[in-house]
């Protein structure tokens, strides 16, 4: 009967037993897929991540593409092709004359739109012609009887019935009545520049003789009326047999190209025109074909019939700013004709058979490079958006859609040094943004990288020594009730928002360490002595003296004296200055020592950042040290070694992957911070090593600039290519330290 009884209750037991081992099952698997496809799904978003970043980046390094649009025939005159060009929607073709006829072509239907030719007085004839810059879409024409005429292309825009039309017109800005420039004859070999209060011609006369005529306007504050006067002189020792003439638009240079030389001449004041250089252009067997101003007329474009290039812009010299050649764009096919951009420092060359080639000068890229059906070429132009190219050849002009977005981007202007006009020498340079629309933009991301790798390597600097001495001290030394109070209190600093440090570091650790910079100095000095020393004044006490002191609040004897020593270093730190530094520490370390010395400096980021980091490092590394097996330790101290032998020849060698592991986390932190480096630098891209200057990091520059750049732009993407690089930063410490830790763990996993 008791048998029969407990059966049941038996079976009941393991149908029980199998059920928990189900679930159990069930519970495990569950869990083992869920881990399994949350980390696939982590790994998927990286790598999601990794393609759209490139996926915005990747258009930056395309080259340009070119392709022929339409062609548009014009009826043959004996008269030369002065310039060619388009509206800025290219749909209205132009064709400037050498006699100053400007005739207005429809793209779409190829048909004459209309016709102008300027208003001379009779019985004279047009003796020279001259065009401006690209940008200012304006010509002049030099008379028989010394008189000259400026004119102006504009294009009329207006939307009748919500249809766009383009009036395309002639505009006089000096009034359609000629100016008498030359009292004695004609005008030859005009070139001109002209703005709203000056006026400049420069010219040749009958005799070969160069002249100047500059026309200073001042308007008269009764009638509002711009009255002007006239100042002319002779240019001496320039050259009679000047093949091409170019005057810089803001009135203070000439350049003139004869026998392989560039005369150029500083025509800031009209009263005392001199000579400022002779530049030697000649090359063997290549012979000068055209001169140029590149976009902004800083830089002057030399080309050759050999198919080379060369660009020369001014540079600071003991003798003041000259032209010396920068670059030179060789391998091309014999250049016949070149134009530059309105507003970039890009530019085109054709040769005789139709080899068209795009380039930019800064980055030294070769953007496109195709042989297209163009026989006899003459003039060529960019449209004011540079998205077209007008070509002439054949009697045909030729209209050419431009795709070139991202000119500015090469290797060698992200990553190495460039010379960019106006420098003295070739540098790494950041600068995206100007108030001018002659501004060349300056991307080099090595000032960043820099910046990004100062701040961490001063920050682990800071924090590194802290945190790792301070995990070991708590891990292994500390009694349990002061380690249950410390541990939790460090590791909450890690939720205090760095926006909070970098508000203070920018707003009250900077002036503190500038105005008390010898009691850091002192401070930085004295702690760490002074700990030692209380350690060992501590050892040397006689027994019954340290009993007075419970052994589980030994570690807190050290908070008076580095309260003291605090105290002390700050109290003295004036008494320094003043004996030592002549009573300003700033100016002895900019004037004497020729350090320069900025507020926000590095010091400052890697005391801010250091407690930023501090935590991280400090958490893992504790963990690790505090799960060392304690039989490992009790045997080595039962051997006979002592704490300090245990530590390092055991204890740490066992932690040693999960301290590495802190070190690389809390790195990787640095390389990543943000708000602390925004706040507590100057952000200043610049490559110094100093601690007293800033820098500017890429994560730093990402958070200030994105706001303000525009989508799809060029500044938009290396943005992004900014964040690429920082991606790719954290990914490689973070390999690095999984290897290392990878290592260390077999090392040491059998002791």
């Amino acid at each position: 009967m008791e048998s029969q009884v407990n059966k049941p209750g038996s079976a009941e037991k393991s149908l029980l037993v199998d059920r928990h081992a189900t679930r159990r099952a069930f519970k495990d698997k569950a869990a083992e897929i869920g881990v399994t496809v949350g980390g696939t799904l982590v790994f998927v978003t990286l790598l999601l991540i990794f393609f759209y970043l490139l996926y915005v980046i990747k258009p930056i390094f395309d080259g340009a593409h070119i392709e022929p649009v339409t062609s548009v025939s014009y009826q043959h005159t004996d008269a030369k092709t002065l310039t060619v060009g388009s509206d800025e929607q290219n749909e209205v073709l132009y064709r400037v004359t050498e006699s100053g006829v400007v005739d207005f072509y429809s793209a779409a239907s190829g048909e004459l739109i209309s016709s102008f030719k300027p208003k001379i007085p009779e019985g004279t004839t047009v003796t020279s012609s001259a065009k401006s810059s690209p940008s200012e879409q304006r010509f002049a024409l030099g008379l028989s009887n010394g008189q000259v005429i400026v004119v102006g292309i504009e294009f009329g825009l207006t939307y009748p019935d919500n249809k766009r039309v383009i009036t395309p017109s002639l505009r006089y800005p000096m009034g359609e009545t000629p100016l008498t420039i030359n009292s004695d004859g004609a005008v030859y070999n005009l070139v001109f520049d002209f703005s709203d209060s000056r006026m400049s011609f420069a010219y040749q006369d009958a005799k070969g003789a160069w002249k100047l005529n500059r026309q200073e306007g001042e308007e008269n504050m009764m009638t509002e009326e711009v009255e002007w006067s006239s100042v002319e002189v002779f240019i001496s020792d320039a050259p009679s047999n000047v093949i091409s003439a170019i005057m810089t638009p803001d009135h203070r240079q000439l350049i003139l190209s004869a026998n392989n030389k560039l005369f150029i001449y500083n025509t800031r004041d009209a009263d005392s025109v001199e000579l400022l250089q002779v530049v030697d252009v000649q090359k063997v067997n290549a012979e000068v074909k055209q001169v140029n101003l590149l976009a902004g007329a800083s830089s002057i474009l030399v080309s050759y019939d050999s198919g080379i290039v060369s660009q020369y812009f001014q540079v600071n010299s003991e003798k003041g700013r000259l032209y010396q050649q920068i670059r030179e764009f060789d391998d091309l096919a014999p250049v016949s004709v070149m134009a530059t951009e309105f507003y970039r420092k890009s530019f085109a060359v054709l040769s005789a058979e139709g080899e068209l080639t795009l380039l930019y000068t800064t980055s030294e890229r070769q953007l496109f490079d195709e042989k297209f059906q163009l026989t006899n070429p003459g003039k060529m132009g960019f449209s004011p958006r540079s998205n077209a190219l007008v070509i002439e050849a054949d009697n045909k002009l030729n209209l050419f859609s431009v795709e070139n977005d991202h000119p500015e981007i090469s290797w060698s202007a992200l990553w190495e040094k460039v010379w960019y006009e106006g420098y003295p020498e070739p540098q790494y340079v950041w600068q995206s943004t100007s108030g001018s629309d002659d501004f060349e933009a300056k991307l080099s991301l090595m000032p960043l990288a820099f910046g990004t790798m100062k701040a961490a390597f001063y920050a682990m600097l800071f924090a590194a020594p802290l945190a790792i001495a301070g995990a070991i001290y708590t891990a292994y030394f500390m009694t349990p009730k002061v380690r249950n109070v410390v541990k939790p209190t460090i590791e909450i600093m890690e939720a205090l928002p760095t926006v909070i440090l970098g508000f203070l570091a920018g707003l009250w650790l900077a002036p503190l360490i500038e105005d008390h910079l010898p009691g850091i100095v002192v401070l930085l000095m004295l702690l760490p002595t002074s700990i030692l020393a209380t350690a060992f004044a501590w050892s040397k006490l006689p027994e019954k003296w340290k009993h007075r002191l419970p052994e589980t609040y030994q570690e807190l004897m050290l908070l008076p004296v580095i309260i003291f020593i605090g105290w002390f270093s700050f109290e003295i730190s004036p008494v320094i200055e003043v004996a030592l530094f002549d009573g300003n520490t700033r100016q002895f370390i900019t004037n004497d020592l020729g350090i320069t010395f900025d507020q926000r400096n590095a010091l400052v980021v890697g005391i801010a950042m250091g407690f930023a980091v501090i935590p991280t490092i400090f958490s893992i590394a504790e963990d690790a040290i505090f799960s060392v097996p304690r039989h490992l330790s009790n045997g080595s101290l039962a051997l006979g070694a002592t704490n300090w032998q245990t530590l390092t020849k055991v204890v740490l060698l066992t932690a040693s992957p999960g301290i590495f592991s802190a070190i690389m986390m809390g790195l990787g932190r640095a390389v990543g911070e943000t708000m602390i480096v925004l706040m507590a630098t100057g952000n200043t891209a610049i490559l110094e090593w100093s601690v007293f200057e800033g820098m500017r990091t890429l994560a730093a520059n990402i958070a200030v600039e994105m706001p303000e750049s525009a989508i799809g732009s060029t500044h938009y993407r290396v943005l992004f290519l900014a964040a690429f690089v920082l991606f790719v930063f954290t990914f490689f410490f973070n390999t690095i330290a999984e290897v290392v830790r990878q290592r260390l763990r077999e090392r040491y996993s059998s002791l």
